[in-house]
């Protein structure tokens, strides 16, 4: 029936005729259109369904459609709105549907747009009332017209003018205008087409008829298209509506372009018999309809006419997909297969590298992180070797390099997984780690940083353990486990992430995790587990699918699917149809297994069903596969849940290509969706083609372009291609055997570095190129380089020159003023750099027609470097300019200095020997630096003088001058179009003196007296001719500037308050600078010291001349001013001092000068060479001083490591910050115009006369591989880190914070009674262990002691008025116990001494100042000690009957006790290494640890006596003042340091804060020397263990947390081998941060962030408790300095971090305690080292106190109890008198 109707309709339509428009067209039939993006509404072109349309357009045609619709898509046709740059993609596809339309004899209807503005249009022109966009739109419409004017006749521009109408007057005019426009262009532009009728309409909704006439009256059309409802309910209305739209038009053709049926039921047959009644009418002049919508409604619908539910039309095929793909591919030669594609991608293609969390990460327990089944099975030694995945890569600790070398890839984006377990430990919610979460936060948002966008994986294999002990993916309830994980992720990350995959290869999860059990967690059961895991898996991925577009996707716009992995399968026999079945069939089991429910149906396909219940019937005995099914409401709820196809494919690429098409035909010619490889890659085994991996290039290679060839040839819609994987990593359970990096990682070494492998330069490249079409270069914008130009001629310099100011202003600073670290930025156009130089890294040294240098020829000669080592091949640059190239852009440098070698270019030295294939090579250098944006900064000599040209004498004749002018001519004119930064010569001084003067460079002559001066001469002439030629020829029209570098130590005089060190001083930087800068910079004339002083020598020697030329007139105009720019190149500083050297001839005895080092500073591998980094500031102002402030460049600066570092280079990381601080302040703060700093060096290399020994590179090069592999240190991280930020502006962390404490909050300065009483045998005191040690000789420094140390005793009231001038609430003082019991016990009470102390606190409270009393601050009587003291275990009850009669005399006036001050001194340093009182050193493996217990259980004791007895009467509060430094990593990006700095806080703060606040040692101590007492043979651990009730009895014995910080360091393992001492246990040493302010002690630097990081600590492990600070402060050492800034300095930082720790960290601060109210005995160190508020002269009888400059500064933080906001105004906490009153 439905058939008859059909063609009864057909037979009305085409047989009785319709009215003709013109006469000449026949009656329209609509169908179309082919596709639509439902999720955006755009209608988009699809290759791979325009390729497979014909069939269906077949079809179409033999049921009578004459007519499809095209809706063009604006925004993928033109992606950036113009018709220069259309996607060429989309413009094929289009024109690939209507040639096929064509074909079948169907013609197009083409539509320009809809009437909505595209989103990327809008966002930035707005709407239709903007002209901008209505211009555009009229650009888009004839770039269409051109394109397929051919192939189309009817078109309508706008689909629904009438929605256009609501926007307002303005976008009606517009729209009618431009609708006019296009009417005429259109038909302009369509005259000369063929002679068949082109017609030209807009569209309308029928109900906007209200709007018809003032458009029919303001624009132009052929027809009207029109868009109209039909209901079943009010039928009627159909003729009318159409009447009334005919009328309004003016009788103007109608086209129906939509008739949207409803409210009608599937067997009504009333809307088409309506439809042809009206089209019978000879009223209305109706051209076509379109019928798909009546006909569906009449039921009347095959698979052909059928829409898919997203309105796709799916074609019937009349073979698989599988078929329809081997009939393409089977076919093929070998030939044909093999075929490469010289294409590119299309524009936008994603490119990316992959890793998986639990592969790479490691930090499995970092963090709270739970423990995951792959971490089971490491642990249950089911891996390779034993291997896990505990440290894997470290990529936990490594994220910014990480991200650091994917920019060096250029990768645009990173696939990643997230470990469920980091994030959810037990799988749960509930057990969110915040930490976790935090680690995802920093890698996402430092990949979107370097802008690369992050792609997510939910899962990747790694189940929480605890959710497998539960069943894991077997149990049904994991499903809403992973949906509340998915939906925290969504909801945590999405605003940054836009691409998820819900699973990575689920495949492998059911099949090895649950079918062969090779992967965890273990389960070998084909029958019923894999297929139940693979059931839930789809659930749990649509619920994820779902949980996403219900609630994020509106507001975060991304994308969720699924990442399949699957093989490809060939029929065994081709031809075979059984075969053939089978190979399909092996997809259907593997890829559509998942595929199939996802992007098909809902369900399983009906051949792995069919399968199933087939093998059932045939095998009844065995026990059945168990198939889960699905409801229909599951069905429906997981089709279609995948924004697009991710595909993991490994094997061969043969079949790629096949692959892909099967994708797109199987699941994806239905829903349009892209594909995205998600995975691709090869395994190589663990130590083969480790660098060099050949195969790994070549697989790639062909991999990628069999994904090109699909896209291009097949219209495959692939849009990303991933590489697996970033880094070689743990690859399950094979461990580490098996490697699929682009980056080598070493898994013997804990650093774990990477070195980039051939394939991540040869993936870099397809990137850099996006697919392998001809290479295009398109140089990016280098940075411009502007130079002031230099002014009128300057005199020539004094002796000593004026520039001796920076000795009277910056030498004359305070070390603490030098030191201190300035924050800030340089300029915009500030240019970084690295550099390098032609023979230390090219190799290639005869290649190519290279000729020999002087450096050749010096190398090959055994004996002259290091272990023969020479510069035949060195980094090999010359054949890996791309190598080179990466490594610079991974930097993000702005300019890279590199020298050309002369004998490349001119082999014998002159123009006639000219090399071309060296000219090609530094072209292919500068070309692809430009290609990067990267400045080219070039040396035309960098000491590699051609051999043939030494042959003629070198640079001591004067035929050079001429030979350096035209090489530097030819340079000029070959390079610089592109070069725009040239230096004549690299450190003239060093080519004259260590080439000609010593000898001990090429050319080796040792000549000192005559020939540095000769060599001078005519290198500074060469410079001068040379500049002069490119002003005069190439300037004008190259626009660069030439300079020269030179290079100079920072000399400090021996004593700046004496003339003669000054003049000595000067003369040192005239010889070494101002021999080449004064003629130069100033007037063209040597200095006038140097002149004098050689002049002077040479009279002594007899000579009637001097051996220093001297420079004509005319020599001295043409060579002043021959600079543009100043270039200098610094590594260290020296003291100098006058001396009265030898005659004999010699350019260093003429200077008359002693160098020597700077003791105090940092040594370097190359001695002579100290990092002194505040010298750099000093000579940038001498330069400016001295040459009249010209532009700066420092073109060199850097330090050597020793060769054997090759990743971890602190010592460099330490030298750059500080080296470019000072660089920083002498532009910040001096004013000097430093204009650019380029680091020495990109990478290691030949090190001239050290060879290979010393290493100055950012990149390490392994010089034994003969592919030399270059592996980014941790300096090439920070120094890109220095690049990104320019320089070092304020962190966060450091910003000042304003605020206030609590109003309670104590407020307090410390003293302890040895160190300030005196008094040590008056008044009935005993002796104590301090008395003892101090009189014992050479246990203090310069013999001091306390016997009347700062007299306190006697001196009460003067303290107490100390107290009172800085206004402290709270007076922390200790109790001598020798004073009070001087033998110890309570039988021999000294009441004079408690009546001292009672004195002391009357006094106190009398000045409203409450005591805070320790009971113990080191000084135990000796006769206790005598006893055994510590060690000793009835020093427990000694100690609380002594605690006990303190309480009872002093508690009802003390509210603050502290048991013991800083246990860990007492244990450690009395008993352990013995340096302090008693000092005990005689078995410093068991001793401290025996103290440290007896000190625990004594505390304690003390504790619950008073809590027992005394606290409900008293009141008070009572603790243990515990001191601890803040252990910071060396490394932060290195678990074996975070490791070390963990173990150095639980052996510190842990060993006694840890019985105290959670009952026992650390874990760590107590397994460590258990550990290491057992290995070297002892029973048991030499760490004493708590009882049970001892435990219950220590724990909780705290009221407050009593903290004693002053310092923070860096942390790194070290092995003691079999030493045993405390040390040793804990297994690390520590070093501190050059850029940490010294102290008075070497132990203490200035780190106020450590005292927050402690304090944020004792917060997060011990419970927040309340914490008083009860010391805190700073020395100071040398002569006296009342003024101490660095004091105020200190307190002002520390006390802003305390507050942060408390305002931000929520850290319950209670006090703040100073140390020290003034300098007093410190211990060991004496008086030599000075804490105090107030200096006390212990030379003077009287000890008076003087106020420093800092108790002014204390007094007010104490007044205003924190920090006033100087933005509200002057806080009236801040007036204070002269006597600190307010």
């Amino acid at each position: 029936m439905k058939e008859l109707l059909w063609v009864a309709c057909l037979s009305v339509l085409l047989g009785c005729g319709s009215p003709e428009v013109n006469g000449e067209e026949d009656f329209m039939l609509l169908a179309g259109p082919l596709t639509e993006n439902v999720a955006t509404g755009e209608h988009e072109c699809s290759l791979p369904v325009a390729a497979a349309s014909e069939p269906y357009f077949k079809v179409l045609q033999s049921r009578g459609v004459t007519h499809v619709k095209v809706p063009l898509s604006w925004t993928q046709l033109l992606p950036a709105g113009l018709p220069s740059q259309p996607q060429q993609d989309a413009v094929q596809c289009y024109k690939t549907v209507m040639k096929q339309l064509l074909k079948v004899g169907i013609q197009p209807l083409v539509i320009l747009h809809g009437s909505s503005v595209p989103d990327a249009l809008r966002s930035r022109h707005g709407g239709w009332e903007n002209q901008e966009l209505v211009k555009m739109f009229q650009q888009y419409a004839e770039f269409a017209f051109k394109e397929f004017a051919d192939l189309a006749q009817s078109w309508v521009t706008l689909s629904d003018l009438g929605s256009i109408w609501k926007n307002g007057q303005t976008a009606q005019q517009n729209i009618l205008q431009l609708n006019k426009n296009l009417y005429k262009i259109f038909h302009q532009h369509t005259s000369s087409k063929s002679s068949a009728r082109r017609r030209l309409s807009f569209g309308l909704d029928a109900a906007s008829v209200a709007s018809l006439s003032q458009m029919k009256a303001s624009t132009t059309a052929d027809f009207l298209s029109v868009d109209i409802d039909y209901s079943c309910a009010s039928s009627a209305d159909f003729e009318q509506n159409l009447r009334h739209l005919q009328i309004s038009s003016g009788n103007m053709p109608i086209l129906i372009s939509k008739m949207n049926v409803h409210d009608c039921t599937d067997s009504q047959q009333q809307p088409l018999k309506e439809l042809l009644h009206v089209l019978q009418s000879s009223g209305l002049n109706i051209i076509g309809c379109d019928v798909v919508d009546v006909l569906l409604r009449m039921d009347v619908q095959d698979t052909s006419f059928g829409y898919h539910h997203q309105d796709s039309i799916r074609i019937q095929e009349s073979k698989n997909a599988y078929q329809t793909v081997w009939d393409k591919f089977g076919s093929q030669t070998s030939a044909d297969r093999d075929t490469f594609l010289e294409q590119s991608f299309p524009s936008g293609f994603q490119w990316a590298t992959s890793a998986e969390s639990f592969k790479v990460e490691g930090g499995w327990l970092e963090g709270g992180k739970g423990e995951t089944i792959w971490d089971r099975f490491g642990h249950d030694n089911l891996a390779f070797e034993n291997q896990t995945a505990d440290l894997a890569c470290d990529s936990y600790n490594k994220v910014e390099y990480d991200v650091y070398l994917l920019r060096g890839l250029q990768v645009n984006t990173y696939q990643f997984s997230i470990s469920w377990a980091r994030i959810f430990p037990s799988g749960h919610r509930d057990s969110q780690s915040e930490k976790g979460a935090l680690y995802y936060d920093k890698l996402i948002n430092t990949l979107i940083e370097s802008g690369i966008q992050p792609v997510v994986t939910l899962y990747h294999w790694d189940l929480p353990q605890a959710l497998q002990d539960n069943g894991g993916w077997t149990n049904p309830t994991i499903v809403e486990a992973f949906k509340d994980y998915a939906d925290f992720c969504f909801s945590r990350f999405g605003d940054r992430v836009k691409t998820w995959n819900t699973f990575s290869s689920p495949w492998v999860v059911s099949h090895a995790g649950h079918g062969t059990g090779e992967h965890p967690p273990g389960v070998k059961d084909y029958v019923t587990s894999s297929y139940q895991v693979t059931h839930n898996i789809i659930k749990s991925h649509a619920e994820a699918w779902h949980v996403y577009n219900d609630n994020y996707r509106a507001t975060q716009g991304g994308k969720v699917g699924i990442a399949l992995n699957s093989d490809w399968a060939e029929p065994k026999a081709p031809t075979n149809p059984e075969d053939i079945a089978a190979a399909d069939r092996y997809l259907q089991f593997m890829l559509g297994w998942f595929a199939h429910p996802i992007f098909v149906d809902g369900d399983y396909s009906v051949v792995l069903k069919t399968q199933i219940e087939l093998k059932l019937k045939e095998c009844p005995t065995s026990q059945p596969a168990v198939l889960p099914v699905f409801t229909s409401e599951e069905k429906a709820r997981i089709k279609g849940t995948a924004d697009f196809f991710g595909l993991n494919h490994f094997t061969s690429r043969l079949d790629f290509g096949g692959l892909l098409n099967y994708i797109s035909l199987e699941y994806l010619s239905a829903t349009k969706v892209p594909i995205y490889i998600t995975g691709n890659g090869m395994p190589t085994a663990y130590s083969t083609e480790t660098i060099n991996d050949v195969s790994r290039v070549e697989y790639l290679r062909k991999y990628i372009n069999e994904a090109l060839k699909a896209q291009a040839l097949d219209g495959v819609d692939v849009q990303r291609f991933t590489v697996q994987s970033l880094l070689d990593g743990f690859e399950g359970p094979q461990g580490y055997s098996e490697r699929f990096g682009l980056l080598y990682v070493n898994f013997e070494d804990a650093n774990r570095q990477r070195t980039p492998k051939q394939s991540a330069y040869f993936f870099s490249g397809v990137i850099e190129n996006n697919g392998f079409g001809t290479p295009t270069r398109h140089f990016k914008k280098v940075a411009e380089i502007n130079f002031t130009p230099r002014t009128s001629k300057l005199v020539a310099s004094q002796v000593p020159s004026e520039a001796k100011i920076v000795w009277d202003t910056l030498s004359r600073q305070t070390k603490f003023q030098r030191q201190v670290y300035h924050y800030g930025t340089f300029s915009e156009d500030f240019l970084w750099g690295v550099s390098s130089s032609a023979y230390q890294i090219e190799g290639g040294w005869n290649a190519d027609g290279k000729g020999p240098s002087i450096w050749d020829t010096f190398s090959q000669v055994p004996g002259n470097i290091p272990e023969n080592a020479n510069g035949n091949m060195a980094c090999d640059s010359y054949n890996r300019i791309d190598e080179d190239l990466n490594m610079l852009k991974t930097i993000k440098v702005k300019s890279y200095r590199f020298s050309l070698s002369w004998s490349r270019i001119f082999p014998d030295g002159r123009r006639s020997s000219l090399n071309q294939k060296g000219v090609d090579y530094y072209n292919r250098l500068i070309d692809g630096l430009l290609t990067q944006g990267i400045t080219p900064m070039v040396t035309l000599y960098h000491w590699d003088l051609p051999q043939a040209l030494q042959d003629i004498g070198g640079w001591e004749s004067v035929q050079m001058i001429d030979l350096f002018n035209d090489y530097s001519d030819f340079c000029f004119a070959t390079f610089g179009d592109r070069v725009k930064f040239w230096i004549t010569f690299n450190q003239p001084h060093t080519i004259a003196w260590a080439g000609y003067g010593t000898g001990a460079m090429p050319p080796n002559v040792n000549n000192p007296g005559s020939a540095p001066y000769v060599v001078a001469h005519n290198l500074i002439k060469a410079h001068a001719t040379a500049y002069h030629t490119y002003d005069d020829k190439y300037r004008a029209s190259q626009g660069g500037l030439v300079s020269i570098a030179l290079d100079a130590d920072w000399v400090e005089p021996y004593d700046v308050t004496v003339h003669r060190e000054i003049l000595a001083a000067d003369r040192a930087m005239q010889f070494r600078l101002g021999w080449f800068a004064h003629p130069i910079f100033k007037n063209g004339d040597y200095p006038e010291a140097m002149k004098e002083q050689v002049e002077i020598k040479c009279d002594f020697q007899g000579l009637s001349n001097s051996r220093l030329p001297s420079f004509t007139e005319e020599e001295k105009n043409f060579i002043m001013g021959t600079a543009d720019v100043f270039c200098i190149n610094h590594y260290t500083t020296k003291i100098v001092n006058h001396l009265t050297d030898q005659l004999t001839p010699s350019y260093q005895f003429d200077r008359d000068i002693a160098e020597n080092e700077i003791t105090d500073s940092p040594t370097t591998p190359i001695g002579g060479q100290r990092a002194v980094a505040w010298g750099l500031r000093r000579l940038l102002n001498w330069i400016k001083e001295e040459y009249g402030d010209p532009d700066i460049y420092v073109s060199e600066n850097g330090v050597a490591t020793d060769r054997g570092v090759t990743w971890d280079d602190t010592d460099r990381v330490f030298f750059y910050k500080t080296y470019i601080d000072e660089a920083l302040k002498a532009y910040n703060i001096d004013g000097v115009k430093v204009k650019g700093y380029i680091a020495t060096s990109l990478m290691d290399s030949f090190e001239w006369l050290h060879g290979y020994v010393y290493a100055f590179g950012l990149y390490h090069v392994d010089f034994n591989d003969p592919n030399r592999p270059r592996t980014p240190k941790y300096s090439s991280y920070i120094y890109s880190q220095i690049i990104n930020n320019n320089g070092f502006p304020v962190p966060e962390e450091e910003k000042k914070m304003y605020g206030h404490f609590r109003e309670d909050f104590l407020w307090s300065s410390s003293t302890s009674a040895y160190q300030i009483e005196g008094a040590w045998t008056a008044d009935g005191k005993g002796l104590s262990i301090w008395d003892q040690f101090s009189h014992t000789p050479g246990k203090v420094a310069n013999n001091d002691n306390g016997d009347i140390s700062c007299d306190s005793y006697n001196k009460l009231d003067v303290d107490i008025s100390l107290l009172k001038q800085i206004k402290v609430s709270h007076y922390r003082f200790s109790i001598s116990w020798p004073r009070v019991l001087p033998d110890g016990t309570i039988h021999n009470v000294n009441e004079a001494g408690i009546n001292y102390y009672q004195t002391v606190i009357d006094a106190l409270l009398a000045a409203n100042i409450q005591p805070q009393i320790t009971l113990y601050h080191w000084d135990l009587p000796q006769a206790l000690e005598d006893e055994g003291g510590w060690l000793n275990e009835t020093i427990v009850d000694r100690f609380r009957d002594y605690a006990d009669l303190l309480f009872s005399r002093f508690g009802q006036k003390v509210k603050l006790w502290i048991t013991i001050n800083e246990a860990y001194i007492v244990a450690l340093l009395g008993y352990g290494y013995g340096s302090f009182a008693p000092g005990i050193n005689r078995d410093p493996s068991t001793l401290q640890y025996v103290a440290a217990h007896n000190i625990i259980k004594a505390h304690a004791e003390a504790w619950h006596v008073y809590n027992d007895k005394y606290r409900a009467e008293q009141k008070g509060l009572i603790s243990i003042t515990i001191n601890s430094e803040w252990a910071e990593p060396r490394n932060p990006f290195k678990q074996e340091d975070i490791d070390g700095a963990k173990r150095y806080m639980d052996f510190f703060i842990g060993w006694f804060a840890n019985p105290i606040f959670k009952g026992d040692y650390t874990e760590s101590m107590k397994k460590y020397i258990l550990e290491r007492s057992l290995a070297a043979g002892l029973e048991k651990s030499r760490l004493p263990e708590f009882t049970p009730a001892e435990i219950a009895r220590i724990k909780g014995t705290h009221d407050f947390f009593g903290l004693n910080y002053y310092t923070t360091v860096l942390v790194f393992p070290v092995d003691f081998g079999n030493t045993l001492n405390y040390d040793a246990d804990r297994g690390v040493a520590f070093i501190h941060d050059r850029t940490w302010l010294d102290t008075g002690s070497s132990w203490l630097k200035m780190v106020p962030l450590g005292f927050r990081r402690i304090l944020k600590y004792i917060k997060d492990e011990y419970g927040n408790p309340p914490v008083i600070v009860t010391e805190n402060g700073l020395s100071e050492i040398g002569p006296i300095d009342l003024n101490d800034e660095h004091r105020s300095y200190f307190y002002d930082n520390h006390v802003n971090q305390l507050l942060k720790a408390n305002l931000v960290d929520g850290v319950d601060v209670r006090g703040y305690t100073a140390w020290s109210l003034m300098d007093n005995l410190e211990w060991a160190a004496g008086y030599s080292e000075r804490f105090g508020f107030f200096y006390v002269n212990h030379s003077d009888p009287d000890r008076p106190r003087i106020p420093k400059a800092s108790v002014s500064f204390y007094t007010t933080l104490v007044n205003c109890n924190g920090f006033p906001d100087p933005a509200e105004g002057p806080h009236e906490c801040m007036n204070l008198d002269a006597k600190g009153q307010s």
